[in-house]
């Protein structure tokens, strides 16, 4: 299955003039784009020529890579070099939340925001020390492949293909609300239909050709995403230092963004203005206290001062305001109480501008300490969850051997801090924009990016003026965290195309996400569940129809279950990590380096650990009903893999101990995965 040698290099030589021809062909299509825009084309169509012409160029590659072969299929052969391989993974990686959501989250939590980059990052230096040159040594098609090999049984490999199934799709979720925000917000389709559309752009990546499409759509998906993020940040370095090198010279920016903070902080007007949040805020608690009679209460004095005022032949401004008052307030309880549960989350906006460089932020020891341990908290969940997420660890099937297993999983980490790296500059560039050019500004003269944004969400941006002085303040301004990207080349003042560009970076992350997350979500049901377990005589062609026919009902469900809006992208990500590293990586560290680990103490251990993350979860997050009281050690309930990691490993080790010792071929096994017979192994064989 392997190439020679120089057919391996030939190979590679070509993947990059290909890859080149590529890059400078899509430079050319946006420099047109751009000439177009100045000869007089609209935004609606430059938004549509970038979003479609990517999704048509990943389905002629999809097309062009389709395949019945199953090694074809699910693991592109495994000959993908280990430059490659590394850009496939980054852009496997590089979800709508990091591309989107990491610069916002940066933004919004200065110093605490580092605690995703750094578990993200750090997440790869395990899988290379830990996982994939022994995945890849082992060299089967999926994790619950390794599982069932490993432990021996069906009943580990259930285990592992529920656990897959379950962190895969709440991961793709996420990633096809990405999908369906992007397109509809540059195309103007509604939010429901947007997701369909796109959901169409992640099939005609991965149906006909698995793996193998998925592979070399991603590495496509990658440059243009790349090309998309660093483009405007770059310029708004520029234009604020004048060094077009924003993760170097973006201290400097800092640094005065720091003192406008401490102007911000005492400023009389924006004192005023967290006042008005507070008192509306302390009236929405004592309101909720009983909601019925406060709305009764609040009714009849609306009422009454209406009525007072006519008798007492007042105004008709007087009335008008007063009748605008009554008019306004909700029309019954249920509807009262949704809006003081809204006022109450205004105190969040009464305090002063958060300090952006100062680490854990709080009112007393207490406070930090919870911060503390939070952060550490995400840390340690993005870090394990990245060392166990299946759509990852199938990457390093994909290599010719295990030395480039090893040597991809360093080029993963170049092409993703290409793009971390940037993101604190980004944060810091966009914030220092919004402190000294849009705070201060008039209502009737606001910049035109905040003017545009401001009329296409209000949960993007939203700017209100509460004390009625006719000038932004800071504590008037209300940002989501998906705006930062989206909007940077507006702020930086570059023509509309940057802004397609860099909606289609947003596109290309989401679908190379979710192209991988399917992927793995129908390859675990027709490998694993379906060949394995239910029909081993299937042939090559069955396997990999069946593969397809799940894709697409698991793509259609996820599509549907994305368009009820199920919860915040953030904590869908953050939950999907935490189920991952609470499963699997217990169980595959201690599968690859304890000879003594056995069947039922990583049955056990994985249902123990994924049982406990989800028992946390559903306690704690209130989409599920959860409340913040059922906190343990007040870990919020993104961080939930904290208690599942550790429980897992110990539930193994202990269930392992009290039970036998697996087989001698089992052991056997191991060795032959922690220790190539042959220095270089280049082994491409399945076991």
């Amino acid at each position: 299955m392997s190439e020679p040698v120089m057919g391996h290099k030939a190979f590679n030589a070509q993947l990059k003039k290909y890859y080149s021809f590529y890059t400078g062909g899509f430079i050319l299509f946006l420099l047109g784009l751009a000439f177009a825009e100045q000869m007089g084309m609209s935004r609606q169509w430059i938004g549509y020529s970038v979003l479609f012409a990517t999704i048509a160029l990943y389905a002629g590659i999809g097309i062009m890579s389709r395949t019945v072969d199953a090694a074809e299929y699910y693991v592109a052969g495994r000959r993908v070099p280990a430059f490659f391989n590394g850009m496939a993974t980054g852009a496997d990686w590089m979800s709508a939340a990091s591309f989107i959501g990491m610069a916002g989250t940066l933004y919004l939590s200065g110093f605490d925001g580092l605690a995703f980059v750094m578990g993200w990052t750090g997440g790869y230096v395990l899988v290379a020390l830990f996982l994939a040159p022994y995945l890849r040594k082992f060299g089967q098609f999926t994790i619950p492949d390794f599982l069932g090999e490993r432990y021996g049984g069906n009943i580990v490999r259930s285990v592992g293909i529920f656990a897959a199934i379950l962190c895969s799709f709440t991961y793709v979720v996420a990633q096809i609300y990405g999908v369906g925000l992007i397109t509809s917000r540059f195309t103007g389709l509604e939010f429901g239909v947007g997701v369909f559309v796109g959901l169409g752009g992640i099939l005609v990546c991965s149906f006909l050709g698995g793996m193998r499409a998925v592979t070399w759509t991603q590495v496509a998906q990658y440059i243009i995403l790349i090309i998309a993020y660093l483009t405007p940040v770059v310029w708004l370095s520029m234009k604020h230092t004048g060094v077009p090198v924003p993760q170097i010279m973006y201290g400097q920016v800092l640094q005065k963004v720091t003192e406008r903070e401490k102007v911000l902080t005492n400023d009389p007007k924006e004192i005023e203005v967290r006042g008005i949040f507070k008192a509306r805020a302390d009236a929405a608690n004592t309101n909720l206290k009983d909601p019925a009679a406060s709305y009764a209460k609040g009714k009849a004095d609306l009422d009454q001062n209406l009525e007072k005022l006519k008798t007492e032949n007042a105004s008709p401004e007087q009335l008008a305001a007063a009748q605008k008052a009554r008019d306004a307030y909700p029309k019954d309880a249920a509807a009262a109480k949704s809006q003081w549960d809204k006022d109450k989350g205004l105190a969040a906006r009464a305090a002063p501008p958060r300090p952006h460089a100062d680490p854990f932020p709080g009112k007393d020891e207490a406070a930090r300490d919870i911060a503390r341990n939070n952060f550490l908290g995400i840390v340690f969940c993005m870090m394990f969850g990245t060392a166990a997420l299946p759509h990852i660890l199938m990457r390093y099937y994909t290599t010719p051997s295990v030395r480039q297993a090893r040597q991809s999983v360093f080029w993963s980490l170049f092409f993703i801090f290409l793009l971390y790296f940037t993101a604190p500059s980004l944060a810091v560039l966009a914030k220092y924009d919004v402190y000294h050019f849009l705070v201060g500004s008039t209502f009737a003269d606001l910049p035109a990016w905040a003017a545009n944004w401001a009329k296409v969400d209000p949960l993007l941006l939203s700017i209100t003026d509460v004390n009625k002085d006719g000038i932004v303040q800071l504590a008037e301004i209300a940002l989501g965290t998906d705006i930062i990207v989206l909007a940077t080349p507006e702020i930086a003042g570059l023509p509309y195309v940057v802004s397609g560009l860099v909606a289609a970076g947003g596109l290309a992350a989401a679908l190379s996400t979710a192209d991988g997350l399917l992927l793995t979500i129908a390859n675990a049901l027709s490998h694993d569940l379906y060949y394995k377990m239910i029909d081993p005589n299937a042939t090559t062609s069955r396997r990999v129809s069946v593969s397809k026919a799940l894709l697409v009902f698991v793509a259609l469900f996820a599509a549907y279950i994305t368009s009820l809006k199920p919860g915040d992208i953030l904590f869908l990500v953050g939950a999907a990590f935490s189920l991952a590293a609470s499963a699997f990586f217990p169980a595959l560290v201690l599968g690859v380096f304890w000879r003594r680990a056995n069947k039922w103490g990583a049955i056990i251990g994985m249902v123990t650990g994924l049982g406990v993350c989800m028992y946390y979860m559903v306690q704690t997050y209130p989409f599920f009903g959860g409340v913040a009281a059922n906190q343990w050690f007040n870990m919020a309930p993104i961080s939930a893999g904290v208690f599942g990691v550790p429980i897992g490993i110990i539930t193994i080790i202990v269930v392992s101990l009290l039970t036998p010792a697996p087989s001698k071929q089992v052991q056997e096994l191991v060795d032959h995965v922690r220790y190539p017979h042959l220095r270089g192994d280049t082994s491409t064989q399945a076991t």
